[in-house]
């Protein structure tokens, strides 16, 4: 079927190399849960699950049950940790699946434990998440208690994990991290108090694998994971002290996996004077050739790069001008004389020896790359490159 001519290139052995990266960063110490929610993070939750579970991954992390399913569904066999937890009318769905949920309440323990009992599933396993500071979800001290209760009272479940999520992972000296990690050896301790030592503890996200170390290599379990997501797909947030310097901190040496391009659909000379896009608010200051290129909003691209970002054509650096488009984006080529309809574009990548990568167009638009590349969006096709 004919497309438009803008794609994502997703490079599985790039991905399978983090995985591998992570992986050895962290054993024997722990178990690596791939985090694959938000359809991986934009790269195609399905092509890159296949590929991870193939490299040796036997943990993946989504967000909810329909991600979860979409796994089983695509023949992913390994364990599916839902890490926003089970809602109402979930559990039989879950229990079916052999999805493994979050839970931090008496009621999503009762979902489970009901699907479990109805579908003759004994000791079906699920991970209580406990709200160490982040205010966001999990059982807060307080009502631990309670929700150990439950948990005891319901004879289909079996508590297999304790988890928590740090709030400043990439700030080395983050004194709030400091209060996580020592709430959640206290909730720890009140578990052993009710005679309950889960066999999964996992704390670290991406951040937290490199410079909270102790919050995976300390636990003393038969199985402590981490949960790395973005650094699977070749980014790491900055590593900065409270201070705001930056710390040159050692991690796995992972590569961008995507590569996002577009190409030139149009090319026209105008005069200077002349303004370009939507309310001409790039008005040229001398003669110009502007190309347009099929890529806009629409595509994921952020308008927030109108008159502010850049691509690469034919290894050189080309400014966006004018706003940005739902379907198409003008960039100044002035001074690529040899750029001609149907050249490549880069928007994130290498092309000749240069690059951008999802950090940089972050930057530009004062955002993080995880929001880059979780809004490409769905009609950009992707292409795997194996």
């Amino acid at each position: 079927m004919p497309t438009r001519p803008t794609w994502a290139e997703v490079s599985l052995p790039t991905l399978v190399n983090n995985y591998k990266l992570i992986r050895d960063f962290v054993a024997p110490h722990a178990t690596v849960c791939a985090v694959v929610k938000c359809d991986a993070y934009g790269h195609g939750a399905i092509e890159c699950a296949r590929a991870l579970e193939v490299a040796g991954a036997s943990w993946f992390g989504v967000t909810s049950a329909d991600e979860g399913i979409e796994l089983r569904r695509a023949g992913i066999a390994g364990r599916i940790l839902l890490m926003s937890g089970i809602w109402r009318g979930e559990g039989e769905a879950v229990v079916e699946h052999s999805l493994t949920p979050a839970v931090w309440s008496a009621e999503q323990i009762s979902e489970a434990n009901n699907a479990a009992e109805k579908l003759r599933r004994e000791r079906f396993p699920v991970h209580i998440e406990v709200d160490t500071g982040m205010a966001r979800q999990g059982v807060s001290a307080a009502n631990l208690g309670y929700v150990l209760e439950a948990a005891r009272k319901a004879k289909s479940i079996c508590i297999e994990g304790l988890h928590s999520h740090l709030a400043s992972a990439e700030v080395v000296d983050a004194p709030e991290v400091e209060a996580q990690l020592a709430a959640y050896k206290r909730a720890l301790e009140q578990l052993a108090a009710a005679h309950i030592r889960p066999a999964c503890l996992h704390l670290a996200n991406s951040a937290a694998i490199v410079v909270r170390r102790e919050s995976w290599q300390h636990l003393n379990q038969s199985t402590a994971l981490v949960r790395p997501g973005i650094s699977l797909y070749g980014y790491y947030l900055p590593f900065v002290t409270a201070a705001g310097a930056v710390s040159e901190t050692e991690r796995p040496s992972v590569k961008p996996v995507l590569s996002w391009k577009t190409r030139i659909i149009d090319i026209r000379d105008i005069e200077a004077g002349q303004g370009v896009g939507y309310n001409l608010t790039f008005v040229a200051g001398a003669a110009s050739r502007i190309a347009t290129l099929a890529v806009g909003y629409g595509d994921g691209l952020n308008r927030a790069l109108s008159n502010q970002g850049r691509v690469l054509i034919r290894g050189e650096f080309a400014a966006i001008v004018g706003k940005v488009s739902m379907d198409v984006t003008t960039i100044d080529v002035t001074k690529i004389p040899t750029a001609q309809i149907g050249d490549e574009v880069l928007l994130i990548g290498e092309q000749n020896g240069s690059k951008l990568s999802a950090a940089d167009l972050a930057a530009t638009t004062q955002t993080i790359a995880y929001e880059v590349l979780c809004n490409i969006s769905k009609r950009v096709p992707r292409s795997y490159l194996s």
